[in-house]
C-alpha cells in the first residue's frame, strides 16, 4: 500500500454516519476554549456533500435570528463527535443551493413521510478484534510445550561461567545510577 494512503487510511474513523442532501442533522461538535473543552450542537439542513477518502465534507446550512448560517464540516475530523438525523427531507439535486434565496417556511426541504428516522452507520475499515494477552501467553506454553527437551537438558549441564548474563533495561539502569548518586551525597553530609 502506498505510504500516503497507509497515513490517510489510519486516519478514518471505523463507522461513519449515513447522510443524504435535504435531511436535518444536529451535528455535534467539539470546541476548545483554551485549556477547557465542551461540545456545540449545530442543527440545520444539509445542503450538499463533496469529496471522498479523509477530505469527505457536509456542509450544514441553518437560519439564526433571520440571518443564514452555514457551517462545512469534515466527515472523519475528530471535532465531530456525532451526527444525529432529525428529519429526512426529500432532495431531487445534490446541492441545494436554492435554498440560500429562500426565506422562511420556503427555506425547508419537504420532508420524505414514509421514510424512518434512522441514525445509521457506514462501516468504513473493520475493527480488528486483539488478542488478549492471557491467550498470547497460553500460545507461547503451548509451542514451548511442543519444543523437544533436548535444549532443556543442554541448559541444565552448562557450568556457571557458560551462562550468558541478562543486561538490564535502559530504563532500570537510569533508575539505579540514581539511586547510587543520591547514596554518595548522603554519605558525603
Amino acid at each position: 500500500m502506498d505510504i500516503i494512503k497507509s497515513i490517510e487510511h489510519e486516519q478514518l474513523k471505523n463507522k461513519i454516519p449515513d447522510l443524504k442532501v435535504g435531511n436535518t442533522v444536529r451535528v455535534h461538535q467539539r470546541i476548545k476554549e483554551g485549556n477547557r473543552e465542551r461540545i456545540q450542537v449545530f442543527e440545520g439542513t444539509i445542503i450538499k456533500k463533496q469529496g471522498g477518502g479523509v477530505n469527505a465534507s457536509f456542509t450544514v446550512r441553518k437560519i439564526a435570528y433571520g440571518v443564514g448560517v452555514e457551517k462545512t464540516f469534515l466527515i472523519h475530523s475528530p471535532m465531530v463527535e456525532k451526527v444525529e438525523v432529525v428529519r429526512v427531507g426529500k432532495a431531487r439535486r445534490a446541492r441545494l443551493y436554492y435554498l440560500r434565496d429562500r426565506i422562511g417556511k420556503a427555506a425547508k426541504t419537504k420532508e420524505d413521510t414514509g421514510a424512518r428516522i434512522e441514525n445509521k452507520q457506514i462501516t468504513i475499515k473493520e475493527e480488528i478484534p486483539e488478542v488478549a494477552p492471557e491467550t498470547e501467553v497460553a500460545a507461547e506454553a503451548q509451542v514451548a510445550e511442543e519444543t523437544p527437551t533436548t535444549e532443556a537438558t543442554a541448559t541444565e549441564t552448562a557450568t556457571p561461567a557458560e551462562e550468558v548474563k541478562e543486561e538490564k533495561p535502559a530504563a532500570e539502569k537510569a533508575e539505579t545510577a540514581k539511586e547510587e548518586k543520591a547514596a554518595d551525597k548522603k554519605e558525603e553530609k
